[in-house]
């Protein structure tokens, strides 16, 4: 209970406080995954989808299934092939078809990734009452009206600094 000798809350200020909290959380998660594994969030949901598809999927699936534009899984499969967690290959059925392969390499960063952070925030969103969903929902969608990200290339991964201008930084 607030004590009413408190001076009053500027709203304002506590919602700059809460985005900037959200924000924190996203920064320390991405730290945390580059130190434990060496792969941004985004390369480690490329990596948890290619896992999810039994190993092997196309870039179209992954950019579909990320959100995101064919560009951007362009950029985040070369940077896990690089890495040796992923391969390309033809398809067999189709020759004209490149699929995303996962290696060896990319099952165990699967493995030893720590729990990511939109994972938490999924298994919470879950729980809460479909009226509080879809507040919730609507709005985060006005503050990202607010803040003209409306129209911003973003998958649902929670992650900083990777997608700017439709420049991808992986």
């Amino acid at each position: 209970m607030t004590d009413p000798t408190d001076p009053p809350r500027d709203r304002t200020d506590e919602s700059l406080i809460a985005l900037r909290r959200i924000l924190r959380a996203t920064e320390l998660y991405s730290r945390n995954l580059a130190i434990a594994s060496g792969l941004t969030p985004a390369q480690l949901r490329v990596l948890q989808i290619l896992a999810a598809q039994g190993g092997s999927t196309t870039p179209k699936v992954l950019a579909q299934t990320m959100g995101v534009a064919q560009a951007t899984v362009t950029a985040l499969v070369d940077r896990v092939v690089s890495r040796e967690m992923a391969t390309r290959m033809r398809s067999e059925s189709d020759r004209r078809q490149t699929n995303v392969v996962l290696t060896p390499a990319g099952q165990e960063a699967v493995k030893a990734a720590p729990d990511a952070l939109q994972q938490r925030y999924v298994r919470a969103f879950e729980q809460l009452k479909d009226w509080e969903q879809a507040q919730l929902l609507a709005s985060l969608e006005r503050v990202a009206e607010m803040l003209d990200a409306d129209d911003i290339d973003a998958s649902p991964v929670l992650t900083t600094g990777e997608i700017r201008d439709g420049q991808h930084f992986d």
